[in-house]
């Protein structure tokens, strides 16, 4: 399985690159799970978050956040996922210690 990530040089202009290492293959992942709307992959469908639902509903996915938080927790030393209370669109803080003891904290926008 290859999982790629999108990086951008300083004019804004972005190239897909191969991510190699094992932790940061799980970090993309989660990534992409939590900008993923929920039955929207055909081969993972208890995967993603029910976004367009909760903008309908004005109610918080927790607990959806809560089960991909607890899906990627074996594959880091420490998983925490939280929702910003004040960001206008659906964000996600990410803070992730690898099992090699390196400290990722990351910020994903849906």
């Amino acid at each position: 399985m290859r999982t790629y990530g999108r990086t951008f040089d300083e004019n804004g202009n972005a190239t897909w690159t191969e991510i190699v290492e094992t932790s940061y293959i799980w970090l993309a992942t989660l990534t992409q799970t939590l900008r993923l709307n929920q039955g929207e992959s055909p081969f993972y469908g208890n995967y993603g978050i029910p976004a367009e639902q909760s903008v309908m509903t004005q109610i918080a996915p927790d607990s959806a956040i809560t089960r991909t938080q607890s899906q990627y927790a074996p594959y880091f030393s420490s998983l925490v996922v939280t929702k910003s209370q004040v960001s206008a669109q659906p964000t996600y803080y990410i803070s992730a210690v690898f099992t090699n003891g390196t400290i990722i904290n990351s910020t994903v926008a849906s």
